[in-house]
């Protein structure tokens, strides 16, 4: 992937590709990890009555596939220091709502990867990527973006 330490990533490089089922135990979970308290998310009753084919996850459901990706393998490919790193923002663009039983495929990739001055010194590393995530069928789901931050040394 970067194979010179300090080369920034091209745009459109692949980081990783991760699968995982949407689980309605999770959804439960993250529903009240979260605080979230229509019953969509935790009743399958309301959530058919409400139009959907099963309970819906939350907005921010997607985030549990940190879980199911190799993070030592993801900041190698990154080359940056974990200890300097801040997540600067995330956003998350729904095709359509996500529910239980959805197989999502996500694949990773890099949008810009930039060194800027800090306020306070240094150089910082802004690195941006996407996550297009997709259903079984190939069709979009969600598209995550992040703003990761190495701060400077």
């Amino acid at each position: 992937m970067n194979a010179k330490p300090g080369t920034p990533l091209a745009p459109g490089d692949t980081l990783d590709v991760v699968s995982f089922e949407v689980e309605a135990g999770k959804i439960g979970e993250f529903a009240r990890a979260t605080q979230a308290s229509d019953p969509v998310h935790t009743d399958p009753h309301t959530a058919i009555r409400a139009g959907f084919t099963a309970v819906a996850a939350t907005p921010t459901h997607v985030v549990v596939a940190g879980h199911h990706r190799n993070q030592q393998e993801f900041v190698r490919a990154l080359d940056m220091d974990i200890k300097r790193i801040v997540v600067g923002s995330v956003r998350w663009d729904y095709a359509r709502p996500l529910v239980a039983g959805d197989q999502l495929t996500g694949t990773r990739c890099v949008l810009s990867d930039e060194r800027k001055r800090g306020k306070r010194g240094g150089l910082m590393r802004l690195v941006t990527l996407e996550t297009a995530w997709v259903d079984s069928a190939g069709q979009a789901a969600v598209t995550q973006r992040e703003v990761l931050i190495e701060r400077g040394a």
